[in-house]
């Protein structure tokens, strides 16, 4: 965890220094500021994680940060320090973590810094959380989770020949002649795939990969036969439709 300090007074960085050795070991690295302007290159060139900023200083106001840091992604905690309470409520209105008030208290002072170490590591799980969620929305481009008895599965769209309910399961038959039982019903792989052209549900128990389609039958009935070659009834109120599909497919 690294700290910086911005006061234009010297003893009064020099005590909150010993303070935060003595009180916070979390902190690592201390640094130093004169003033905002270089206060600002600090938080600019070594990215802390927590600025205890003055607000009474020469120039420019510690209350005037957001200002001099204007169009730069503020990632880091702000707890205020200053003689004067007057300041409080516009502290506050800048989003501070925290203030305190001078001579700071020791104990005041472990508050302020654990609530601002939480805050950090809360922001850095939701980071974290976000690059996962990324990640997995990348995968589900072109992969389906497959909850089995053992845990998760991750399987490409194109290896999957076709779905089949049973109750409240789904018998799932892949390209390399697996078939793996999921305790989800048939209805939900339907409302996950919807949006993907290549599975079709040309009957009420079975959702198909036309990739997969070997051979059309019209005999005893409209009837599929997958690479697999396993049987698929196409219902007589979907026969219509899956000619359409096939004209707009397969150009037949």
């Amino acid at each position: 965890m690294k700290a910086l300090i911005i006061d234009d007074e010297n003893k009064a960085r020099r005590l909150l220094e010993q303070l935060l050795i003595e009180q916070c070991t979390e902190i690592e690295t201390i640094l130093q500021a004169t003033d905002l302007e270089s206060g600002i290159k600090i938080i600019k060139s070594d990215k802390p994680d927590i600025v205890y900023l003055d607000i009474e200083m020469p120039k420019y106001s510690g209350l005037q940060i957001l200002e001099l840091l204007e169009g730069y992604v503020v990632d880091f905690q702000i707890i205020f320090t200053t003689a004067y309470n007057q300041y409080a409520v516009d502290a506050f209105k800048l989003s501070a973590i925290d203030y305190l008030l001078k001579p700071i208290d020791r104990k005041e002072l472990q508050i302020a810094t654990n609530k601002a170490m939480m805050v950090l590591n809360e922001q850095n799980i939701n980071t974290q959380l976000q690059d996962l969620k990324k990640a997995f929305n990348q995968l589900a481009l072109n992969k389906i989770a497959l909850e089995i008895p053992k845990g998760v599965i991750f399987i490409s769209h194109d290896d999957i020949v076709l779905f089949e309910a049973d109750g409240m399961y789904t018998k799932t038959y892949l390209a390399n002649g697996d078939t793996q039982l999921i305790c989800k019903p048939l209805k939900h792989f339907v409302a996950q795939l919807q949006s993907l052209p290549i599975f079709y549900k040309p009957h009420r128990s079975y959702l198909i990969n036309l990739k997969h389609i070997r051979e059309l039958s019209k005999k005893d009935g409209h009837h599929l036969v997958m690479t697999n070659n396993k049987t698929i009834p196409i219902s007589k109120d979907k026969r219509d439709e899956f000619m359409l599909v096939l004209r707009e497919v397969f150009n037949t």
